[in-house]
């Protein structure tokens, strides 16, 4: 396994447009692509996200890991299949998490 290229931090809707502001205004981390409710920027040699969750009411951290194997993968690290999360459109692996409950996209690498 191997580190991916997205970080995404998932925001109560009360709380987007200030971290937005944030990471843009007060870091300065260059906007690379903006969408209806979320918005990517570089953060080195990976994209952080900032995705907006209207129902949600607090803040989570989601990570990425590649594998080629994403479904063995899974069955090694003993981590529970989480693929209710979002769905997975044209990604190969599951959605897991780690025993503190940071959530995982494992999905083959690119």
């Amino acid at each position: 396994m191997e580190p991916g290229k997205n970080i995404a931090i998932k925001v109560p809707l009360y709380r987007w447009d200030e971290t937005v502001a944030f990471y843009r205004d007060k870091i300065g981390l260059k906007v690379t692509r903006e969408l209806k409710d979320s918005t990517g920027f570089s953060f080195g040699p990976m994209t952080l996200w900032i995705d907006r969750v209207p129902h949600q009411s607090q803040t989570d951290v989601w990570i990425e890991l590649f594998d080629e194997d994403p479904t063995n993968a899974l069955a090694a690290l003993g981590s529970p299949k989480r693929d209710e999360l979002e769905p997975l459109t044209d990604v190969t692996g599951h959605w897991t998490c780690d025993p503190a409950g940071t959530v995982i996209l494992l999905r083959k690498g690119s």
